[in-house]
């Protein structure tokens, strides 16, 4: 069985470093390991309008802030296929069939669904699309046959919710679709990064990002401004590194060779941990440390990007490629589901031959 990789992003802002460590980086590293077949990368425009229904040119502006991120971070078109969801039709109608085998009580459990209704108060008036989107993100997984869908872990119940989708389909119209298999991040740190402010999750919404395409001085700003530990008052205080995401982001951000760069009195960052937590270490020297190994890991990224930006048709023309390479695949797949679920009429010379005799 071929190796294929589906993963994806939701065009409503430019990226943010939450992404890069969560999997924007990590799809990077299995682009160009060699062990993939095929690499789908999708903009997912159609999804983002389930809850921007009011606002498209909010998805339609950010695709390209997208696009270019995927870019600067070392995406390659050649490598991995960037398409946009909402050119691919096969995706809504493969939705559409997929319905059929999930219940209402089902979609109210999910976890995701359950954690994003409630952080955006939808409440009673949640739009049906926005609803069944798990059922909108297993077509998209098993449109590519992806065996490997490199997420972060909050997308848990989703995959689950895809493999439910596959195991009831492939169980009442027979063998057809492929269960993927969820990749986390390696590095713990990784698989939630929090917002600036100490907040669980990092949102555009709350303000609380750094961005893949932010400014030198933003960053830097940023940085020095993040929440730290409230009861480390004086540099003589106690420090507390669990929860204090000046650390968090250290453990997603920090290697060895930072040290040796930018904070040559200590070895490693377990020994830059032990100062802060027995006292006499200030958050500011921390902070400064930080903005360091940050600024290192962005710069080219920033470069890049403005690189990418001077041709904007050009990006546009990889997206469009990409796309009518993914419909291809999709229009494949979907002709399997439909063979499989025996409404494909019009290509089934044995269904025609049945008939014909039987009206003999």
């Amino acid at each position: 069985m071929s190796k294929i990789i589906l993963t994806g992003d939701r065009p409503t802002g430019r990226l943010h470093v939450g992404h890069y460590v969560g999997s924007l980086k990590r799809r990077v590293e299995l682009q160009n390991s060699g062990e993939y077949d095929d690499i789908f990368i999708m903009i997912a425009d159609a999804q983002a309008l389930t809850d921007n229904a009011d606002n498209p040119e909010k998805v339609r502006q950010n695709i390209i802030e997208v696009a270019l991120d995927y870019l600067a971070c070392g995406l390659d078109p050649e490598k991995s296929t960037l398409l946009i969801q909402s050119q691919i039709p096969e995706l809504c109608e493969l939705s559409f069939y997929y319905m059929n085998l999930v219940t209402v009580s089902r979609l109210q459990r999910n976890p995701t669904v359950k954690s994003e209704i409630q952080m955006r108060n939808f409440e009673a008036s949640i739009p049906v699309g926005f609803f069944t989107y798990p059922i909108s993100q297993a077509a998209d997984i098993t449109a590519f046959k992806a065996t490997t869908v490199p997420v972060g872990e909050d997308q848990l119940p989703m995959l689950e919710q895809t493999k439910e989708i596959v195991r009831k389909f492939n169980s009442v119209y027979g063998d057809t679709l492929v269960e993927p298999e969820i990749l986390l991040p390696k590095n713990q740190a990784c698989l939630r990064l929090p917002g600036t402010d100490g907040k669980a999750k990092m949102s555009k919404s709350l303000n609380n990002c750094i961005y893949l395409s932010d400014s030198a001085d933003e960053v830097k700003k940023k940085v020095m401004s993040m929440f730290t530990d409230p009861n480390h008052l004086k540099v003589s205080d106690p420090g507390r590194v669990e929860g204090n995401p000046v650390f968090t982001y250290l453990d997603a951000f920090c290697q060895e060779h930072h040290f040796e760069e930018f904070l040559p009195e200590y070895a490693n960052l377990d020994e830059l941990k032990a100062h802060y937590t027995r006292g006499g270490l200030g958050d500011v020297k921390v902070k400064r440390f930080l903005n360091e190994v940050i600024q290192q890991e962005l710069e080219p990224i920033r470069t890049r990007r403005k690189e990418f930006a001077k041709d904007i048709p050009a990006i546009y023309d990889i997206l469009r490629k990409g796309s009518e390479k993914a419909e291809e695949v999709a229009a494949r797949t979907l002709a399997e589901v439909k063979a499989s679920m025996k409404i494909n009429y019009f290509d089934d010379e044995e269904l025609i031959r049945s008939q014909s005799e039987r009206f003999r």
